[in-house]
């Protein structure tokens, strides 16, 4: 059987090992506090008010708060330039495929799209400190349903 080193009783950590765990545990500590003051908490009430809504909960596409920057809240939406309402409206209404833009159905469904995110945005600009929303196209929900856009284009 080892006998421990003279000097260290058995199961303790030399000087060295003992003040680099505390100093990692150190660091580890203060990068978590940092990530927590960051979060801001807003996000999330404004998610759980989007939720509680029944226009906007009850609508096909769960719109979210991703993150608020200086006063802008980022909001995802399942429509851009990148990809057009319609297809969005296709996709979650496969009855419309192959609809004209003006027909009846079509222009009924995008009034619907149109209603729920004018309450999205009265939602999530009634939080104070929010001044605007910039509009996110939600490529993960399309990557979901098993629809592939290329990367964003760089501004």
């Amino acid at each position: 059987m080892d006998e421990p080193a003279a000097g260290q009783a058995a199961g303790r950590l030399d000087r060295f090992t003992r003040n680099y765990l505390i100093g990692l545990a150190a660091v580890a500590g203060a990068i978590l506090l940092m990530w927590l003051a960051s979060l801001d908490t807003r996000v999330g009430e404004i998610n759980d008010r989007l939720e509680q809504g029944p226009l906007v909960a009850g609508y096909v596409y769960p719109f979210r708060v991703i993150a608020i920057n200086n006063g802008v809240a980022e909001v995802s939406t399942p429509r851009s330039y990148e990809f057009p309402v319609m297809k969005f409206l296709a996709t979650v209404h496969p009855e419309l495929a192959g609809k004209a833009q003006d027909a009846p159905e079509m222009m009924a469904a995008q009034a619907d799209l149109v209603k729920v995110q004018k309450q999205v945005v009265k939602i999530v600009k009634a939080y104070p400190g929010i001044k605007a929303i910039d509009w996110v196209l939600d490529r993960q929900w399309y990557a979901e349903h098993g629809i592939r856009i290329g990367p964003r284009a760089a501004n």
